[in-house]
């Protein structure tokens, strides 16, 4: 449902050449996983014997053994729709391979041996085992049935289209170029590697670094199950280390070293990584060359997605903002692309002032930090940064004196222009009553600062640094030509809930003396407001923009999901439901979903001229960067679809 698969890693106490016990265990964890509505469970190459059995491996029994394990799992599976993958040593043709095997339902859907096989270090596989490079079959009878082999074999659910599963086996994934960079070309979603990597200082680090990329270089999932307690420790340890990956995102991780079987499972959202490969027109791209083509062999079964009652991935409620770990590396960086934009622009124009128009509200904060910080940047007076506070009808005295000792704190040139006088002149030229509080008497003030701005940006050889952000930008919470416009717009790729984050990290960083941090943080527990209608009886804000369109934190989670994945409103709404939980009801996340695709659809006009600006992150609306869309197109689809939510 919604294109998730529930997918697992299973690590079982292993009993060393007793396939028999270890049957009982992979059982034990089974019956554990179809609780928890598990669909694909791996486990680690060569569960059934065990890795270390070295020329046990020659025995008769021991081969004779774990196919008979394998037969009774499939037989006990029978009924169970799960996607199991088996490591079982396999005789063909007077060699010996070490196979995954593929059950599901009771059947055996292929086996698919090692490619790439070690014979360095502490390992020595070669002593036993061939490639599959040198199978002379494609298909052989094993465990009672008739079995395809070969490791050109993709498992495809024919009732669930995005699921289509690549297995590759440790050491596939320790070579330049690993079978699943090849599987995945040829749709493979979901790669599972079931492995038997021993444990050395500083390893489980870079098996994290090899799957994240892999899984992130490939656009898919990848579920590492790794050897575990049991194995012999003549030579090396084992620590049963098993994570899930998605696109280079760890979704769960096994505990190493574990006396006892493990068992963790995520689930895998299959049409993101399908959304991400049609989006990047480079991946296919390698296809053309004749050294990438191959011939796989697809096997067939039938899988249903299965209904979700729980979601075991997390799902933030505030996708955009890094998580703690980042949180400073991150702003940091968000920080320098902003500065070193405006800089670049700066110095390529020869502007000799950066204008801005200095509000005391959350946006014009943070490019205001940004312009000062590109002076610093550029070995240049902050007296060149020309702030202009341009009093209104609707300005309340907290945020006009946040303004004003902002600047001062910062060091900047201030400049206070009434737009007062101006706007009622033009209220008497267009026949406007001043009492009418509509959108020409809010419009006529925007664009009389903006005009201001301009003229003195003319008259200084200066830029216009906009201060209007992502949020903004996909409500279309701008007056056209007015806010909406500016010669730079340097926090145009910054949603609203990350605007809140950088101001708040630079007032508790060294970057600000302390009078200016004590105004950083009460313009963040200011109201947001673009304060154009008259303050209330006690002076205070009486326009609050979140009460006119909506929660910033709800805006932004649609924006993120329907933009960076394309997601359809029914998907977008499961999800909110989790993040917001206990926040807001599926009434209120219904209502104003609803008006996040009204809004956006028709205000893409404003988005279709934007000026300048830097991408900051994934999702940018900028019509020569990431967003390109008709303005005049029909949002009826998904409002049709939002109405029946």
């Amino acid at each position: 449902m919604y294109g998730f698969v529930k997918a697992g890693t299973a690590i079982p106490r292993l009993h060393l050449a007793d396939c028999i016990a270890n049957k009982e265990e992979i059982l034990s964890i089974i019956a554990q996983a179809k609780q928890n509505g598990v669909q694909v469970l791996t486990f680690p190459e060569l569960s059934l014997t065990g890795y270390t059995c070295a020329d046990l491996f020659f025995q008769r029994s021991l081969l004779h053994a774990a196919e008979q394990a394998l037969y009774e799992i499939a037989k006990e599976t029978k009924e169970l729709p799960m996607l199991l993958v088996i490591g079982v040593p396999v005789a063909v043709d007077n060699q010996l391979f070490n196979c995954a095997a593929v059950l599901y339902q009771g059947a055996i859907l292929g086996l698919v041996p090692k490619t790439f096989i070690p014979n360095y270090g502490e390992f020595y596989e070669k002593r036993w085992f061939c490639s599959a490079n040198d199978l002379v079959r494609e298909e052989i009878s094993y465990a009672g049935q008739t079995v395809p082999i070969g490791a050109d074999l993709l498992f495809c659910a024919e009732d669930f289209p995005d699921l289509k599963i690549g297995i590759e086996i440790c050491e596939d994934l320790w070579v330049p170029i690993p079978p699943s960079s090849y599987q995945s070309m040829y749709g493979a979603t979901l790669i599972l590697n079931p492995s038997a990597s021993n444990d050395l200082v500083g390893k489980p680090e870079y098996r994290h670094q090899l799957v994240a990329q892999q899984s992130s270089r490939t656009l898919s999932a990848y579920v590492y199950t790794s050897a575990g307690i049991g194995e012999s420790t003549q030579d090396a340890v084992f620590s049963g280390h098993g994570m899930i990956y998605e696109d280079g995102t760890l979704l769960a991780e096994t505990k190493t070293f574990a006396k006892d079987n493990q068992l963790v499972y995520a689930d895998i959202d299959l049409e993101v990584l399908v959304h991400l490969r049609r989006s990047r027109d480079t991946f296919m791209e390698q296809l053309t060359k004749p050294e990438a083509q191959r011939f796989y062999r697809e096997v067939k079964f039938h899988m249903s997605p299965a209904p979700i009652t729980k979601l075991d991935r997390p799902v933030s409620a505030s996708p955009f903002i890094p998580d703690a770990s980042l949180l400073d590396a991150r702003c940091q960086n968000i920080f320098q692309i902003q500065v070193v934009g405006l800089a670049r622009r700066m110095e390529h124009a020869h502007a000799q002032t950066l204008v801005i128009g200095i509000s005391g509200g959350l946006d014009s904060t943070l490019a205001l930090l940004v312009a000062v910080k590109a002076c610093d940047y550029l070995g240049l007076s902050r007296k060149q940064v020309l702030g202009i506070t341009m009093p209104g009808f609707g300005t309340t005295d907290r945020t006009y004196h946040n303004a004003l000792e902002l600047m001062h704190s910062l060091g900047i040139e201030i400049r206070e222009i009434s737009i007062k006088d101006a706007a009622l002149q033009h209220f008497q030229d267009i026949g406007h009553d001043p009492a009418t509080h509509d959108v020409t008497y809010e419009n006529t003030q925007a664009r009389e600062r903006t005009q201001i701005l301009m003229d003195l940006a003319n008259k200084t050889n200066g830029l216009v640094v906009g201060t209007g952000d992502l949020s903004e930008l996909a409500l279309g919470w701008a007056t056209y030509n007015g806010d909406h416009m500016s010669m730079y717009g340097v926090n145009g790729g910054v949603p609203k809930t990350l605007v809140r984050v950088l101001v708040n990290w630079v007032a508790h960083s060294t970057q600000v003396d302390q009078t200016a941090s004590a105004i950083l943080l009460d313009v963040l527990d200011t109201p947001i407001s673009p304060e154009l209608l008259p303050p209330d009886e006690s002076g205070n804000i009486n326009q609050k923009t979140e009460d006119l369109v909506g929660p910033y934190e709800l805006h932004d989670f649609f924006l993120f999901y329907i933009l960076r994945f394309g997601f359809r409103p029914a998907k977008v709404l499961f999800l909110a439901e989790i993040a917001f939980a206990g926040v807001y009801d599926r009434e209120t996340l219904c209502k104003w979903l609803k008006n996040f695709y009204r809004r956006f659809f028709v205000q893409q006009f404003k988005r279709s001229c934007l000026p300048d600006g830097p991408k900051i992150g994934a999702v940018c609306l900028s019509p020569r960067s990431d967003w390109r869309m008709p303005t005049d197109a029909y949002s009826r689809i998904w409002m049709d679809e939002v109405e029946k939510l």
